[in-house]
């Protein structure tokens, strides 16, 4: 569950640099009153933990629930 969670969080921060990259404009200071708004900080700070968290997926060990070659016929 909080490995779903952290993948949205990163995705929006994602966009919301693509906005700010593309058309100059921080859809979450837009949305919560400006950059230095509490509100907003708080969700670039979990943006960011999201990200942090997410550093953890590229060194986990794959699943094994999906993979083909340990199913038995």
């Amino acid at each position: 569950m909080m490995d779903k969670i952290s993948l949205i969080l990163v995705i929006i921060g994602a966009l919301n640099w693509g906005s700010i990259g593309v058309f100059q404009f921080d859809l979450v200071a837009w949305l919560f009153g400006g950059q230095t708004a509490m509100i907003s900080r708080i969700v670039y700070t979990l943006v960011a933990l999201a990200g942090v968290w997410c550093i953890s997926l590229l060194f986990r060990e794959r699943s094994t629930l999906g993979d083909s070659s340990t199913r038995s016929n």
